[in-house]
């Protein structure tokens, strides 16, 4: 896959396979080209070649509607005039009518994903009446809502204090064990993508440097620049 904005190169080359309910992070400094990736991969960009396939289903030209994904931005993108349950609801309320589900359906699954993403009785609350990390989970839950085949989180905790990232990193792992949805986690934190992370894909100037798990891309690095920036 390749993509240029005209002034620089944004991918060269990107060739990956994500396992179904596999949870991948995209590592690397700023300008390598992670969250192009990830843009490209929901539908909010488009590469200049190459193809996205979600299992034998070509997407690179589909809308992002159409692709069937949840997307958790970094600065939770919550509408401040509705409560937590309005939140979460919107994505289904919004449905074609032959496809939505019903109020008690909706309201069912509200209830649902505030007690996954453990925010139990704080529906009736307006995001402006919640912390950084449970507008992050409010956020999360609304990603969720449409059991979205793919989920994308675009440094998720990058507004966050060091402790509330640390509480969410285990509490993210804990929801992707339990629901099993294919997970994209786009970061610039090598601690947070190695602990969270079935593999990783290390970025570099657009290429990927080294798709590894963890332990393996610790152990044998496949190029000086995955030594130094895991080292670092």
């Amino acid at each position: 896959m390749f993509k240029d904005f005209g002034t620089y190169p944004a991918l060269l080359g990107v060739s990956m396979a994500i396992e179904e309910g596999e949870f991948v992070a995209l590592l690397g400094p700023s300008g390598s080209g992670k969250t192009t990736l990830l843009r490209i991969i929901a539908g909010l960009e488009y590469a200049d070649s190459g193809r996205i396939c979600f299992g034998e289903r070509d997407v690179s030209q589909m809308p992002a509607s159409a692709r069937g994904i949840g997307f958790v931005f970094q600065h939770y993108a919550l509408f401040g005039h509705m409560t937590v349950s309005q939140n979460i609801a919107f994505g289904l309320m919004v449905m074609k009518r032959r496809r939505r589900p019903g109020k008690d359906e909706i309201a069912r699954r509200v209830e649902e994903l505030l007690a996954l993403v453990q925010l139990p009785g704080l529906g009736s609350r307006y995001p402006a009446q919640l912390s950084g990390g449970q507008r992050q989970r409010v956020a999360l839950a609304r990603a969720l809502a449409r059991e979205p085949r793919i989920l994308l989180l675009d440094e998720p905790f990058g507004a966050l204090d060091a402790k509330v990232r640390k509480e969410l990193r285990v509490a993210l792992r804990e929801i992707h064990a339990k629901i099993g949805v294919t997970s994209i986690f786009v970061t610039h934190d090598r601690d947070e993508a190695f602990s969270m992370c079935d593999r990783v894909a290390i970025l570099n100037r657009g290429v990927v440097e080294q798709f590894e798990s963890p332990e393996e891309t610790c152990r044998r690095p496949a190029s000086a620049f995955v030594e130094n920036f895991i080292a670092d």
